[in-house]
């Protein structure tokens, strides 16, 4: 299944435990589309947070991320790992 690496950019002051609530989020939902969120990073002070996924596709990981309340403004497609 492809890996995915998804960007929000505008979370700005995101603490650890809010971070750790949207992503508990996401992993509660992404049964609904076959979507397995791995990790997530933030950096408060820019306000972008970091997800990695394998999902059958972008769309799928937009799905999740809009349902639980937090929508991607970028998806990735990560086609080469060293």
């Amino acid at each position: 299944m492809p890996e995915f690496m998804d960007v929000h950019n505008h979370m700005q002051g995101i603490t650890a435990d809010a971070l750790k609530a949207a992503h508990e989020a996401d992993l509660q939902a992404q049964g609904e589309e076959d979507v397995i969120f791995k990790s997530a990073w933030a950096d408060p002070e820019t306000g972008k947070v970091f997800c990695l996924s394998e999902a059958p596709s972008a769309d799928a990981v937009l799905r999740v991320h809009e349902r639980t309340g937090h929508a991607a403004d970028e998806i990735h497609t990560i086609t080469l790992t060293v």
